[in-house]
């Protein structure tokens, strides 16, 4: 609450502010938005989680979900393990060495941050929508103060989308590590890293890393080029986000399936 020099409080509760004790005036469905991302975070939560700890179904010759890749542990399936076993020690399923990187990334991502606040934490719910809390303190104290480790995520984020490139190339090849195939799930996959790639260059961490600190953009000619196609991708990065979620989860669906024998996959050529 802030106050004048004449000790007249002014601010929310200043005198030429109304006083509305509705939670909000819109009459539009304005839950709809943060109970669809609540309901489908949290499949995916849950999904993602049964997944990981599951510990197998996830590599169908050439396919490895993208939950495992890379698979760097012993309890790898043969076939699977493409850069070796350097955590062989590990006993626990070779997913939880990876993951953390990419839900690392997603969970301080800046549109997912937004996202989940209204959400889950309903800070607020939606706009023109007073929130619950009687207090914000934002992401100065912990724990969101870890939110601020998102650009080393990013880092990691991208060697991440380049290890699923290389299992895209892969999946031109057969189950008997032949080139020359293409299957539903080849372009499944692509479809996905494609995504991936979009979701991590949009992001506005990369804007920042690419062309940040810059005084003069014509001394920096490669690092400004670079800084207006991040910026043109910036604008759809909440989109990307969400087409990457859902194909990532995908692709571990479909390999899944294969795994299992449920389906088969469509052969091309």
């Amino acid at each position: 609450m802030a106050s004048t020099d004449a000790g007249v409080h002014s601010g929310v509760n200043g005198p030429t502010r109304a006083s509305i004790p509705e939670k909000t005036l819109r009459t539009d469905r304005w839950w709809l938005a943060p109970l669809a991302t609540f309901v489908v975070f949290v499949t995916f939560i849950i999904y993602s989680s049964w997944r990981a700890f599951s510990g197998d179904d996830y590599y169908a010759s050439p396919y490895l979900s993208p939950f495992y890749s890379p698979c760097l542990t012993d309890s790898c399936v043969e076939g699977s393990s493409d850069f070796g076993t350097p955590f062989s020690w590990w006993q626990l399923s070779p997913a939880l060495v990876i993951l953390i990187f990419p839900l690392g990334f997603r969970f301080t991502c800046y549109y997912y941050r937004k996202a989940y606040y209204r959400a889950f934490w309903l800070s607020p719910p939606a706009c023109a929508v007073a929130e619950p809390h009687s207090s914000y303190s934002g992401e100065a104290k912990f724990p969101l103060l870890l939110q601020n480790i998102h650009r080393y995520f990013w880092y990691a984020a991208v060697v991440v989308a380049v290890v699923l490139t290389f299992d895209a190339v892969l999946a031109f090849r057969d189950e008997h590590h032949e080139w020359g195939h293409m299957g539903l799930g080849t372009v499944l996959m692509w479809i996905n890293v494609i995504l991936i790639w979009l979701y991590t260059l949009s992001c506005h961490s990369c804007r920042n890393i690419v062309g940040g600190r810059l005084r003069h953009f014509s001394k920096h000619p490669v690092r400004y080029k670079l800084w207006t196609w991040v910026s043109r991708l910036n604008p759809y990065h909440a989109k990307f986000a969400w087409y990457s979620l859902f194909s990532v989860a995908l692709v571990d669906l479909y390999v899944y399936l294969l795994a299992t024998g449920v389906i088969t996959d469509p052969r091309f050529f």
